[in-house]
Parts: structure tokens; sequence; C-alpha cells
């Protein structure tokens, strides 16, 4: 394949790290950015060295082909877009949410298989470089048998009634927030390191009365071999770090041999069994825009699948694991119980 030509749809607050991102692989042709804001498209477009800009997809695949689209719009396009697209050929990326729910994404990838098309959905934790990092120390069994892994989500910007105005107001109006927009991130996590849970409890709450959606609570997911992972998330109150948006969190690890703790500034520090201190673990990571450049990591992975055909991790079909998993969270927190998974 020539330099194969790269279409960003949405050119938001999130889609301006993809076009950033894009922009610094030598490997494509930066071609087309997208938005019904067409001064926002022409503004990324100059930023970041895209060569066409369009107000709408329709004109856009009239005036060429693309070989990689690249959807960063809303959960309500997802389906439409994917639909639209599905006759050129391309190879598509998806932002998350994916979709507006469940039966919607289920819909999407029933036509994504008929179709035979290639939908990978940018789940970019899992490629931040702290994340790899910890998935390389469990892979190695360094910590022992895994007893708890607890990921504490604190943000710090959900106060006030001008909370997420700024960057993402849409927040404000989600009906399903904290899990939907943001928790499913520690589920595909704790899915990429422990595999696959057999039951779920949670418990949800509204806060901030500004918004529509939940945006603190709890998820219990229990495991077969004895393992329970937690999700304990609220965002109205921060942590200490340089910057409370680079982990969003801390994340404790406990096994048999020791204990692995990450901290808001991305520091990892392991602590052995019976021993007092903590001891950094060092790696290298690259400070840039969003979340150590797991945006950039992460289009560079559907890249390598794309043209060199490496395995896709994100696939919308597994991708749907994360969801029904979601969706038995919320109906744990409506009905009070256990769900069981299987």
């Amino acid at each position: 394949m020539s330099k194969p030509r790269v279409a960003v749809i949405g050119a938001g607050y999130f889609g301006r790290f993809h076009h950033e991102a894009w922009s610094r692989m030598r490997e494509v042709h930066c071609a087309a950015s997208v938005d019904t804001d067409i001064k926002a498209a022409k503004s990324a477009a100059a930023d970041y060295e895209f060569t066409m800009t369009f107000p709408d997809v329709a004109t856009m695949l009239a005036d060429f082909k693309p070989d990689i689209v690249d959807i960063t719009s809303p959960p309500s396009t997802h389906l439409e877009l994917i639909q639209q697209i599905a006759g050129t050929g391309a190879a598509i990326q998806c932002q998350k949410p994916f979709c507006n729910s469940l039966a919607e994404a289920r819909e999407a990838v029933e036509f994504i298989e008929a179709n035979n098309l290639t939908v990978s959905i940018h789940e970019n934790f899992r490629y931040q470089p702290w994340h790899r990092q910890i998935k390389a120390i469990l892979d190695k069994g360094l910590l022992g048998e895994i007893y708890q892994a607890t990921f504490y989500f604190r943000p710090g910007d959900g106060q006030g009634p001008d909370a997420y105005l700024d960057r993402q107001p849409y927040f404000q109006k989600m009906e399903r927030f904290l899990i939907h927009e943001t928790a499913v991130h520690q589920i595909d996590l704790f899915r990429f390191f422990f595999g696959e849970p057999s039951t779920v409890f949670a418990s949800l709450i509204r806060l901030n009365p500004a918004i529509a959606g939940e945006d603190a609570g709890m998820i219990i997911l229990d495991y077969d071999s004895g393992l329970r992972t937690v999700f304990d998330g609220n965002r109205l109150v921060d942590h200490k770090a340089e910057n409370t948006r680079r982990t969003m969190g801390e994340f404790r690890i406990e096994g048999s041999n020791g204990t692995l703790h990450l901290d808001g500034d991305a520091k990892i520090s392991l602590r052995w069994h019976g021993a007092q201190e903590e001891v950094e673990h060092p790696y290298e990571w690259n400070d840039n825009l969003f979340g150590g450049d797991c945006v950039y990591e992460t289009c560079r992975a559907f890249l390598r699948h794309v043209q060199q055909g490496k395995p896709l991790e994100n696939s919308a079909a597994e991708y749907l694991r994360n969801l029904e998993i979601e969706e038995a969270v919320y109906r744990s927190n409506e009905e009070g119980r256990w769900i069981d998974l299987k």
C-alpha cells in the first residue's frame, strides 16, 4: 500500500489530539479534516498539515476515497457514519464511547461483520505507557498471585455549575456519564490485565446537580480465581499530581509477592511482601498531550494493523464485552444486587 490517506471526522477538543497524532506519522498522508464547524476543521487542518477540509462526511467521501477514517465525533453519529463509510473500503477507527447504547453497538457490529469491515475502537487507556508497563510486570508474574486491584479515579474536574464546560460541555447532558464515558476505560483495563470477570456489583450516585448523569460510584468485579477488582470513582475529588488528568487517579495492585502502586505523576513503585519501603520501577514514557501520548500510540497500533496485519487488540466486536459489563454495572446499581456476567 502506498501512503494511506487519512480522514479525521471531528475537530473538537479530543479530535485535535487525533489530528496531531496522525500528523507525526510520515507513513500516512493527512488528507482530510471534517467537521460541521468548518472553522474548527480549517483550524485543525492548518495546525496539523491536513490538505483538505469538509463540512460533512458525504462531501468528503464524494471528493476522494480515504484509506483510513478516524471517527472522533459523538457516539450518536457512530452507527450512521460506519454505514456511510462502508462502501469506500476504508479501515475505520472509532472513538469511545462506542455508539449510544449496547443495543446500537451490537447493531453496528452486525453491520461491520456482514460487510467485512475493519473497525477498531480507540480505547487509549490501555496504550498509556504506565499501563503497558504494568501489563509487562503482571505478565512476568513479579507480584505473584493477584488478590486485589483498585483504581481510585480522582480527576477533580467535576465541581460546580461550570463543570466540563471549558473542555467537553456535552458531558453535562449525558444521562449515563461516569461509567459510560469514563469507567468503561477501567473495565477494559481490568480485562486487559486480568481476563474476564464473573460477577459485578455497583453503587452509583450523582453529586453535582448541574449534570444529568452519575459522577461518583464504585464497581466491584469478582473473578473465578478469587481476584477482586475495584473501580472507586469520584469526578469531584482530585488527587496528588502535577497534572490530575495524566493518570486520572492512582492504581494499586496487591499480590502474594508484593504490591504495585501507580501514583498521579505516573511513577510505578513496588513494595515486596514483608518490606517496609517502596522501590521505584523505572521505565520510559513520553509526556506529550493527553495520557502519556496514548492517542498517538493507539493510532499507531491501528496503522500497524492496517499496513502490516499486526493483531488488533480492540476490534469493535471484541469491545462489545466492555459494553455488556457496563450495562451490567447500571443494572446492578438499579437493582441493588450482584449480576452474573457469564
